[in-house]
């Protein structure tokens, strides 16, 4: 983890992103990129290259405001345990997401670092969007319960009620959130997830009760989506019909969260179908994580964070839910971490994509290794405190 962190601090928590292609400064005058499908073609080599050619085409390392929230969130984490250093990289953390909030919002409010392209519009980059927003907020949170810094609940709550005033929408038959853009309203199950958690989390911390009708209704509407098996679709849309690893951790995950600050046990049924079907399709016997449901390759590093995030937030769910987060990070490191200080973005079946993502890889590592190492602290004091329980007995 130190030289993680080392190799992170060193590159001023910028990077790459497998989706920063219309970054390029190469193609930024030129008209090949005034259409979508050269864009998305773009994005898509990029993307799948098994060499990084973005200095060839003068890509930028970038601060992505997501990244910097995960930064954020495993700062917090480690400094709970004790790790030197740890306060005073979340204060700095803190700053940095302030400036970089989408401008020209009256709300608090992210959106990545890049332009991207989606099937029917461009999002400029700092355009705000839920997920972005959601990340960075719930991080904030997180420092605000460790350290008491109210600025940062403010700030949270304000995003909060830029979920609900801008991008809540429900028609009688349907809620949710809007995304990617205002003007969607496509279901993309975990976003409506991720913004209930966040309005759930709110209401828990400031008793405003005007945020957890619309997150409940978001999340009743979401849940009832999920399939006898356990799983979700990534959306509702024709083009949104598969199941991958992260996108079902995340629903997982905020569902628990829902229930746990809505105070509510509603969703608890959901939460065990899905975390039986994440153990049984989402990991190899080898601890290999698994990007999709029904086939191993690609092997991802971010599911590999996400199935390890997962696996230990609902651990008390399933017995072997904890050992098989170990296995994931043992895998991972024997098979994605490079000695230089990163991971690599994806093992194939005949070849390894070893391009170094800042968000993607090592944003997500660190928040992944950090819930693993506080899983460790806990158990061994837990472990220690029964010792010394039966020697005073």
């Amino acid at each position: 983890m130190e030289k993680l962190l080392a190799y992170c601090e060193a590159n001023d928590w910028a990077g790459y992103d497998p989706y920063d292609a219309l970054n390029s400064r190469l193609f930024a005058a030129s008209p090949i990129l005034n259409s979508r499908v050269p864009r998305i073609a773009l994005t898509q080599l990029l993307k799948r290259a098994p060499i990084n050619i973005r200095p060839l085409v003068r890509i930028p390392k970038t601060q992505n405001p997501k990244a910097l929230a995960l930064f954020l969130a495993a700062f917090t984490r480690l400094s709970q345990i004790g790790m030197d250093g740890m306060a005073e990289r979340s204060e700095a953390m803190v700053e940095r997401l302030k400036a970089l909030r989408s401008a020209a919002v009256s709300y608090w409010c992210w959106g990545y670092s890049f332009p991207w392209q989606t099937r029917t519009r461009i999002v400029p980059a700092g355009s705000p969007n839920l997920v972005c927003t959601s990340f960075v907020a719930d991080a904030l949170l997180d420092a605000y319960e460790a350290n008491g810094d109210s600025t940062c609940l403010r700030i949270a709550e304000n995003a909060a009620a830029y979920l609900l005033d801008e991008l809540f929408w429900s028609d009688g038959s349907a809620s949710g959130f809007r995304y990617p853009a205002r003007e969607s309203r496509v279901q993309v199950y975990n976003a409506n997830f991720l913004g209930a958690a966040l309005l759930c989390r709110v209401y828990r911390l400031t008793g405003d009760r005007r945020f957890l009708e619309p997150a409940l209704t978001a999340a009743r509407y979401s849940a009832s989506q999920q399939q006898e098996d356990g799983s979700w679709h990534y959306g509702d849309g024709p083009t949104q019909r598969w199941i991958d690893n992260f996108h079902t951790g995340y629903n997982l995950c905020a569902l628990q969260a829902i229930g746990r600050d809505a105070d509510t046990d509603e969703f608890d049924p959901h939460v065990r179908r899905g975390l039986a079907f994440y153990l049984a399709h989402f990991v190899r016997d080898d601890g290999a994580p698994r990007y999709f449901h029904d086939r191993t390759y690609p092997i991802d590093v971010h599911a590999a964070a996400q199935t390890i995030i997962t696996l230990l937030q609902l651990k008390d769910l399933d017995p072997d839910a904890a050992r098989v987060a170990q296995d994931v990070l043992r895998w991972t490191m024997a098979h994605m971490w490079d000695e230089r200080g990163f991971f690599y973005y994806r093992v194939l079946r005949l070849l390894t994509i070893r391009t170094s993502y800042m968000r993607w890889s090592q944003a997500w590592m660190l928040l992944a290794m950090s819930r693993a190492l506080a899983e460790t602290a806990s158990t061994m004091r837990n472990s220690h405190e029964h010792l010394v329980a039966r020697a005073c007995a």
